[in-house]
């Protein structure tokens, strides 16, 4: 027994001999729908008017979520939130495992790390044991390793 398979246009919903099933790429997917000449010529022409509308048009970014701006003025200098969890914990104060931690357990973290403190400058860590810091080590020692040397110029 013979069975004769009928094609109908999506779009109108006509038999005919001229259906066929037609494939079409758009925005980096392809597509495809039963359609006769007539609304293959129509599927065309709308293709090329989006592909030219396409090339003039500017794509919108969706809006992301706006992130929480990071503190300006950091709280600790060379040292990260993991190094005053571990003291605090030697020192057996309570802090939390994640998050913020209270501004006292900061700041007595920093009054036994004086150079974690965020007003102390880059050479402040860098001080040594008579209290010191490496910028006054250079300067004395600049003026005591160039001695200065004068030229005798003939009259």
């Amino acid at each position: 027994m013979a069975q004769k398979v009928i094609l109908v246009d999506d779009l109108d919903h006509s038999e005919g001999d001229d259906v066929a099933r037609r494939e079409f790429p758009l925005l980096n997917r392809t597509f495809s729908i039963d359609l006769s000449d007539a609304n293959q010529q129509r599927l065309s022409e709308a293709l090329a008017f989006i592909d030219e509308v396409l090339e003039n048009a500017r794509e919108v970014k969706q809006a992301s979520r706006a992130k929480k701006a990071a503190d300006a003025s950091p709280r600790l200098r060379g040292y990260t939130q993991t190094d005053v969890r571990e003291w605090a914990r030697e020192q057996g104060l309570d802090v939390p495992a994640r998050g913020k931690m209270s501004d006292e357990v900061v700041e007595q973290f920093i009054a036994a790390h004086p150079d974690a403190s965020p007003d102390a400058g880059p050479d402040a860590a860098a001080e040594d044991s008579t209290g010191e810091s490496a910028a006054d080590h250079a300067e004395a020692s600049a003026g005591a390793a160039a001695p200065r040397v004068e030229a005798a110029v003939p009259a």
